[in-house]
């Protein structure tokens, strides 16, 4: 039975953890702590700020560095807004407002409007075409009866052929009803749901639809996610669900004007505890009945205090480094691997800028690792004047991992290549991200093992892992793993 007053701790001030604090709130939980090392809230959601002249006019504007990008499907975002009133903007967006503006660019510079078949016309493009258009139509039909229950946040059963989660059905949209749409929970036995645990690539052949992968490609590997080759079909399937993928496709996007980090740091400035940021928690013991938790602040100094329950949102796989894990916990969460990304905010040479942002989708292969995939301008109204995020995957199963500095060089050779020669850049960075299982470990039942100890020494596992890496899904699980266990 649910006790309002338990003294709880939440590890990690991402997305994750302060959607635990809010819809702890919610339920009436006003006792919670979470503790966060980094100096701001948001995590990998960052938006960090930079003066930039345009027209002899300079200004400060916000820059992304991780999360990008919304659509109507993000459901549990939106209750993120609500609760800190800062909302998107889009998907139709005014002047002086960012926007989601996007090209196709060849490796040799020249734009490639691949989706237009009266731009360099030929009978095989329009073919082509036609034999996409078809098989998204397949697909759709398929998700919805081959593979239904397949749109649902988290992966609980589906290696058994079955489904549990909160529905991420919008009304109206893909078969959607008011009684399977978000935030209503589904279940249900599906055999074929097992196909889901094979990489992306043979689940399309499997199905015949491989033509649709020129679509996903973009919205999925140029933005961290790996590639379809070592990715479990679910994994891709659950983030771009047919609804949201269609939303990508015709452009009706979010995004919001002072950058995705401010809808976390509005959220944190609601909440009745805030994170309480430079504070590192060194080590977590967990005797019969209680969690003590030792934290080091910026101060240097070290505290335990003692709570009745855990909430992990922070990194699984590395848990064991300061808790007092069990052999199951170090066995499972040793199975976790993640996605090397790599990206940076640069300037480019006087009138050489982007002026829109670009996919360089020859690069999201897996022979083309280390290579620039995706450059994001953000500011229309900046014109060429305007700085461009770069991103690049730098790991990639069964080949060598990419090291930081070749990445980056690599990187910039393809600017040069593609006409954007880099003049300066104001940030850099390598972030882990999308934490997943492989294929194997998923068809394993790897999840079912996680929802198996969930409660267990008192502590519940939240974040990344839980669903997928962008900050819908990770909202999303923390409102499913509070509202299931709290």
């Amino acid at each position: 039975m649910a006790n309002t007053s338990d003294r709880i701790c939440i590890i990690g001030g991402g997305p994750a953890g302060l959607a635990c604090g809010m819809y702890l709130e919610k339920k009436g939980y006003e006792n919670y702590t979470i503790y966060e090392k980094l100096n701001k809230v948001g995590g990998k959601a960052w938006s960090p700020k930079l003066k930039v002249t345009h027209n002899g006019v300079t200004e400060e504007k916000s820059f992304e560095t991780g999360a990008i990008m919304g659509a109507i499907t993000y459901h549990a975002v939106s209750e993120m807004e609500e609760f800190g009133g800062y909302y998107h903007k889009g998907p139709d967006f005014n002047p002086g407002e960012p926007n989601m503006r996007r090209e196709f660019r060849k490796l040799d510079g020249k734009v490639d409007d691949w989706t237009n078949p009266k731009v360099d016309f030929s009978f095989k493009k329009l073919i082509g075409l036609l034999k996409l258009k078809k098989q998204m139509k397949k697909l759709n039909e398929l998700m919805q009866t081959k593979y239904v229950g397949y749109d649902c946040y988290g992966h609980i059963g589906v290696a058994k052929g079955e489904y549990f989660g909160i529905s991420k059905g919008v009304d109206g949209h893909c078969g959607a009803t008011t009684e399977n749409s978000f935030p209503n929970y589904i279940k249900g036995t599906n055999p074929n749901l097992k196909d889901l645990a094979l990489p992306f690539s043979e689940f399309c052949k499997l199905n015949h639809v491989e033509e649709v992968q020129r679509i996903w490609i973009a919205p999925f590997t140029s933005f961290g996610y790996g590639y379809f080759d070592e990715i479990p079909a679910a994994l891709v399937m659950k983030y771009l669900d047919v609804t949201t993928a269609l939303e990508f496709v015709k452009l009706r996007l979010w995004t919001w004007q002072d950058g995705t980090q401010q809808i976390y740091e509005h959220v944190n400035a609601k909440l009745k505890h805030p994170a309480i940021l430079e504070t590192e928690v060194v080590k977590v013991e967990r005797p019969e009945g209680k969690v003590l938790v030792t934290v080091r602040g910026k101060d240097g100094k070290e505290k335990t205090e003692e709570f009745d329950k855990l909430i992990v949102t922070t990194p699984l796989d590395y848990f064991k480094n300061y808790a007092d894990a069990t052999d199951e916990e170090k066995e499972l969460f040793s199975k976790i691997v993640h996605e090397r990304y790599i990206d940076y905010i640069a300037t480019f040479e006087e009138g050489k800028s982007p002026n829109i942002s670009g996919y360089m989708v020859e690069n999201m292969v897996p022979e083309r690792l280390g290579h620039a995939m995706v450059y994001y301008n953000r500011w229309q109204c900046l014109d060429r004047d305007c700085p461009a995020t770069v991103y690049a995957l730098a790991n990639h199963t069964g080949d060598p991992d990419k090291d930081y500095d070749e990445v980056q060089k690599t990187m910039d050779e393809d600017m040069a290549r593609v006409g954007f020669p880099i003049k300066d850049k104001h940030f850099a960075q390598e972030v882990y991200y999308c934490p997943h299982v492989s294929c194997e470990d998923y068809a394993n039942g790897w999840y079912d093992r996680l929802e198996a100890l969930q409660g267990n020494k008192n502590t519940f596992y939240a974040g990344e892992i839980i669903s997928f890496g962008d900050m819908e899904d990770t909202c999303a699980a923390s409102k499913d793993i509070v509202g299931r266990f709290f």
